[in-house]
């Protein structure tokens, strides 16, 4: 007896009509006509049915507070930081714990149920390491959330900071993080990077930088964030956030850090729509879009990945929990428009991020675990242009989340009287 049977589903690989049946938490069949009597059904009636959305790069800790103390008038990166500086000092758990369960409920609602989170470990108190860690027990049972150890100060500039990264860590923070391009300089960014890929081999963790995030060509700390990986073996341990430096290095320097960068198997995770906001804020015109290399860096063979990065916090005053906006701005900035380019930017908000993550069991195959999202569009690239509604987001089987269809009402004289969504008027390819 299946607990549950999806019917009629279109999945992301272009399969058609199938039927998934779940019991016990696990998909354990994909196939059309499924012939079986669940205990309940959903018809899926020929809309996309995908795994989750997985945002692997986010700030959990600041998501909710733009405003606190004040706004970011200028929109730059660094007054972002100098904000969240002045707030973090007098910034309770509680409130840190009760924005970040609100963000949960949205991600949710979304479809987005794997999250990675830089918690800053800058303020010797780790309040912010103590909300996160209650928040990651809390949403247990619908999100999978994993939190890295942030020395947004920088691990060399900040006093304590060192030491702080280590406590977080003893305090069960799964990943080493790092922001080398702020140290003081650019030995000491080089020094940090090789200090935390020490530390996470000694303790069999992964690495999740903030490297590069800069407009300066000669920030080439991925080079060695590369060199340091192969070097402790963490290869396929390691993720490189931002890269935006690589948007503005030269073409004869890339050829060489590509293929370094693939041999150490680096993750790379780009976040469209900070980078767009915040890079190339010294530049009149031309002015530079400020994301990394990902056309180039998938052709090499790297996994690439797209984060959503900030939701209403100090550096970004917009944001939604929604994946599929996130995809929408990497086609516009990396022009990667063509039908196959989309189909790979679906895989980085999807299977690609859940490699980044480490997941287990992701996916939409017989064996997986049974989380879906059933949208209301019928393929990937009508996802991304349209940014649908979620019908229904599952989780081990069960419903835990819906909304209804956004349908449009018409009282135009020999026109339809209603439209689905914006499908009516999608070209067939």
């Amino acid at each position: 007896m299946f607990d549950l049977i999806v019917r009629n589903a279109n999945l992301p690989d272009g399969r058609k009509g199938v039927d998934i049946g779940i019991q016990g938490g696990k998909i354990i069949a994909v196939e059309p006509n499924l012939q079986a009597q669940p205990r309940e059904e959903i018809d899926a009636s020929g809309r996309l049915v995908s795994p989750p959305f997985v945002d692997p790069h986010f700030h959990m800790d600041a998501t909710l507070s733009l405003g606190l103390p004040r706004m970011n008038l200028s929109g730059t990166l660094l007054e972002g930081i100098a904000l969240w500086g002045e707030l973090r000092p007098i910034v309770t758990k509680e409130e840190l714990v009760d924005r970040a369960l609100r963000y949960c409920d949205l991600a949710v609602a979304q479809g987005l149920l794997f999250i990675r989170s830089h918690v800053d470990t800058s303020d010797p108190r780790l309040v912010t390491v103590e909300a996160m860690i209650e928040v990651r027990e809390k949403v247990a049972p619908y999100i999978d959330l994993q939190l890295v150890a942030f020395p947004q100060d920088g691990y060399y500039r900040s006093p304590g900071a060192i030491d702080a990264l280590n406590r977080a860590l003893d305090m069960g923070v799964d990943i080493v993080g790092g922001i080398p391009h702020f140290e003081r300089t650019m030995g000491e960014g080089t020094a940090s990077v090789e200090a935390l890929c020490r530390i996470a081999a000694d303790r069999g963790l992964p690495v999740d930088m903030h490297c590069d995030e800069t407009d300066d060509p000669l920030s080439r700390h991925i080079e060695t964030l590369a060199a340091e990986t192969i070097r402790f073996g963490l290869q396929g341990r390691v993720a490189g956030s931002h890269l935006t430096s690589m948007h503005s290095m030269d073409n004869y320097y890339v050829s060489k850090l590509i293929p370094l960068m693939a041999e150490a198997e680096i993750n790379v995770i780009p976040n469209p729509l900070i980078n767009i906001m915040l890079q190339g804020r010294h530049d009149t015109y031309p002015k530079r879009r400020g994301m990394t290399r990902v056309r180039e860096l998938m052709d090499a063979g790297l996994n690439v990945s797209f984060g959503h990065d900030c939701v209403m916090d100090p550096w970004y005053s917009m944001g939604s929990g929604d994946m599929l906006e996130v995809g929408h701005m990497a086609i516009h900035v990396a022009q990667m428009a063509g039908i196959d380019d989309k189909k790979r930017i679906f895989d980085a908000l999807t299977v690609n991020s859940a490699k980044t993550m480490g997941l287990e069991g992701y996916g939409l195959e017989k064996g997986c675990k049974a989380d879906l999202v059933i949208l209301q569009a019928s393929d990937t690239l009508e996802a991304l242009r349209l940014k649908p509604n979620r019908l229904a987001v599952i989780r081990r089987g069960k419903v835990i989340a819906r909304s209804a269809p956004r349908i449009g009402e018409l009282f135009l004289e020999g026109r339809p009287a209603r439209i689905d969504g914006g499908l009516d008027y999608v070209p067939r390819y």
